[in-house]
């Protein structure tokens, strides 16, 4: 568990970089969703371990038109699928459409999403008691605005030490780890 921290009760997720690999150019497609090896575990041991699952993610392709509504769900869908096959389940999931510059209060670095997954499956949870994992400067940003702990992966889009740097201005001690599985014992604890 985190050194020194109440344990963790739910686990907020963000999507690309995360659970799946990310691309430049976008996820367009449920074949172009493929996890990153150990996530669909990482998030099963999250649920067996008896902790709340939330996927917080920004999706402005939807916003943009380079990706339908009915192509969206279906990437979704490809998702929940290969989490359950795997054991695992989200207990809530929140995503922003958004632009950068439509002013939404959802889209990451603004802490909207985190704070509507909070209310729908934490709500009488203390704020050290809940996480995000991101691989982004903006996943962590989210997470101070919602008062929350942030934990970074480098399986991520970017580079990952600029990324971790930048962080650490935010959250001082923050914790980088190699992808979502190398986060698990860190979180769950060794005792399982």
């Amino acid at each position: 568990m985190l050194s020194g921290m109440t344990s963790i009760k739910l686990v907020l997720l963000d999507r690309d970089g995360v659970v799946n690999y990310d691309s430049p150019d976008y996820i367009l497609s449920p074949e172009q969703w493929k996890p990153i090896p150990g996530s669909l575990e990482a998030i099963a041991q999250f649920k067996q371990a008896g902790i709340k699952v939330a996927l917080c993610s920004n999706q402005s392709a939807l916003g943009r038109g380079m990706v339908d509504q009915a192509m969206f769900v279906s990437i979704q869908q490809k998702m929940v699928d290969a989490v359950e096959e795997a054991g695992g389940a989200f207990d809530y999931i929140a995503y922003c459409p958004h632009g950068p510059d439509d002013g939404c209060t959802c889209r990451k670095p603004k802490p909207g999403m985190l704070l509507d997954s909070i209310e729908a499956v934490g709500i009488g949870l203390n704020k050290d008691e809940i996480i995000m994992i991101g691989d982004s400067t903006r996943d962590i940003e989210a997470a101070v605005a919602a008062g929350v702990q942030g934990m970074l992966v480098s399986s991520g889009y970017g580079d990952a030490n600029v990324i971790h740097e930048k962080s650490k201005s935010l959250m001082p001690n923050i914790q980088m780890h190699a992808d979502l599985a190398a986060c698990v014992p860190f979180i769950v604890g060794r005792e399982g």
